[in-house]
């Protein structure tokens, strides 16, 4: 499983000019579930982004979690994130989760990251076309991905 983990100041997904989730100073994750992953990736995921130091505490240094600074969150499914670009000028998304094995991930991840961060996730819509906006607070942007915990 890949995130994407950007601290934002505020993120909002909209679809059709509709505004689907929003969220103020947090976390906005882009998720992206790979064939193969299990439910120890989304839970391992889920802990390891609600307990990320990459807030400001008072001397300035990342040191607060999005719980400790009581941050929102919200998460978007991006397939994408698995794009291969190693041949020709398309990408190949071959490494992607199928629905069938991707949906049940993405909503074992949301509800891990609720329960580790004890709040409601804001979300996208699974395989939606979704335009998601930002203002990235820092910039703050970190890759995690679970096959590579060492």
């Amino acid at each position: 499983m890949r995130c994407v983990i950007q601290r934002v100041t505020r993120a909002e997904v909209t679809i059709d000019a509709r505004s689907v989730g929003r969220i103020g100073r947090g976390l906005l994750v882009l998720v992206g579930v790979e064939q193969g992953d299990e439910a120890g990736d989304a839970d391992w995921s889920a802990e390891k982004i609600a307990r990320m130091r990459i807030f400001a505490d008072d001397e300035g240094k990342m040191n607060r979690s999005v719980v400790d600074i009581d941050g929102g969150l919200l998460a978007v499914s991006q397939f994408t994130l698995h794009a291969s670009t190693q041949k020709g000028n398309r990408p190949s998304f071959l490494r992607a989760a199928r629905p069938e094995e991707a949906v049940p991930l993405y909503e074992r991840f949301l509800s891990s990251l609720e329960l580790e961060a004890a709040r409601p996730v804001a979300r996208g819509v699974f395989a939606a076309d979704m335009e998601v906006s930002l203002a990235n607070d820092g910039p703050v942007t970190i890759l995690l991905d679970s096959r590579r915990r060492e």
